[in-house]
């Protein structure tokens, strides 16, 4: 079918089977963790502490991260940072099996994946164009494995709101470990022709330099990297208060809480197939423009609903919006960017995405201590509208000042 064209490559769909496993392992820690987090404590800010752990070391460490990646065998980084994770996996399954339960250790040990990701995503980012055989497979590529991630998305909390119910966390933990086995198989089956890097001349502070230079100066790449930035900060860090949602406004469990991670799941599942069947030469702009509108109105709507079944439809609706958001934004950028500069162009991506949310998160969880979770969840759709509406003009203002064309189309190599 059109819409697996990608998976005709070896490797991609080595990777992609791999991944699937791992991803779904991935989601049910960060469920658990979640979980046992507000359980031992109560409260919603150790909860945005816990997210900002897992993610601020790619504000941080993003840029430098797309510079040494660069600079280095992007199968081999890949590599090690998965063996890395594993470890970390078992390190957090030990600590919970024999009933350690000490939060400065959980949030020690949620920081070290955190820093991890920082290269292992930007590295998987910009390993895929060597994955895919067919250049204009990409942007499927790019859809399909984003299809694959929000999938996990649903099954992994879906998942662990079983297991949590009737085992605890700590099978959660110990499950995740063995879900790295597939993605480890799969690297070591894969036979890539990576290009050979010459050792660089520079060091790698100039490159750094280079890297911000070059998206500073491209304002067609920096106006999307500002917009993720601002809904990254303000709006995508509503997740960050659903165990609220589901313990105190719905007065649920531990299964109500893996629902309203599902149901977003679901959204970005739908969302990512509707990319992911799109031809090339389709405008991401008019794409992202309508799936932030889409994330705007659902959190609005969210916040008002009183009845679960509806919280859930308003919950799937934010996660096509916003898996659209950054889908669009990703495939531009991959799309666009120079190839010596794809790996720094997607750490930027990387650092506005998950490196923002962090921040995001503890604003979220501060507000909603005080205010509560319904008018933070307001506050956060508001937000999202004001920055819609300021990209679209600054767009216009500019528009012709550009070259590029605003389409999603693959440029020549």
């Amino acid at each position: 079918m059109d819409v697996f064209r990608s998976l005709r490559s070896r490797n991609f769909r080595l990777f992609f089977s791999g991944q699937s496993v791992s991803m779904i392992g991935t989601w049910m820690q960060k469920t658990a963790v979640c979980w046992l987090v507000y359980r031992l404590t109560g409260s919603a800010l150790l909860l945005g502490v816990v997210s900002f752990a897992g993610l601020i070391p790619s504000l941080i460490l993003a840029p430098y991260a797309g510079s040494y990646i660069d600079r280095h065998n992007r199968y081999k980084v890949l590599v090690r940072t998965q063996v890395i994770s594993m470890l970390q996996a078992l390190a957090l399954a030990l600590l919970v099996y024999f009933k350690y339960y000490n939060i400065t250790g959980i949030i020690l040990l949620t920081l070290l994946l955190g820093i991890i990701n920082a290269f292992d995503v930007t590295c998987r980012q910009s390993l895929m164009v060597d994955m895919v055989t067919q250049r204009e497979d990409l942007p499927n590529a790019i859809a399909l494995n984003s299809t694959m991630m929000n999938f996990a998305r649903i099954a992994g909390p879906a998942l662990a709101g079983i297991i949590l119910s009737n085992w605890g966390e700590n099978v959660c933990f110990a499950l995740n470990f063995f879900s790295y086995i597939p993605i480890m198989i799969s690297l070591f089956m894969m036979k890539l022709d990576v290009p050979v890097l010459s050792k660089s001349e520079v060091s790698i502070w100039t490159e750094l330099r280079a890297g911000f230079h070059y998206i500073s100066h491209d304002k067609d790449l920096s106006s999307l990297l500002l917009m993720l930035t601002a809904s990254s900060l303000l709006v995508m860090p509503f997740n960050t208060l659903m165990p609220m949602f589901a313990k105190d406004i719905f007065n649920g469990d531990a299964k109500t809480f893996s629902w309203f991670e599902s149901a977003a799941g679901v959204g970005s599942i739908i969302s990512a197939i509707y990319m992911a069947r799109l031809k090339p030469g389709k405008d991401m702009i008019k794409i992202l423009i309508t799936a932030s509108c889409i994330f705007s109105l659902s959190l609005l709507l969210l916040s008002y609903a009183g009845w679960l079944p509806m919280a859930l439809v308003f919950m799937t609706c934010s996660g096509i919006g916003m898996m659209a958001q950054t889908s669009a934004i990703n495939t531009y950028i991959q799309t666009h960017a120079q190839p010596q500069m794809r790996a720094r162009a997607i750490s930027y991506y990387i650092m506005a995405y998950q490196g923002m949310i962090p921040v995001g998160s503890l604003l979220a969880g501060a507000l909603a201590n005080m205010a509560g979770p319904k008018f933070t969840v307001l506050l956060q759709g508001i937000a999202g509208a004001v920055a819609v509406a300021v990209f679209v003009s600054y767009r216009r203002k500019h528009s012709r000042e550009w070259d590029n064309s605003d389409t999603g189309g693959v440029q020549p190599a």
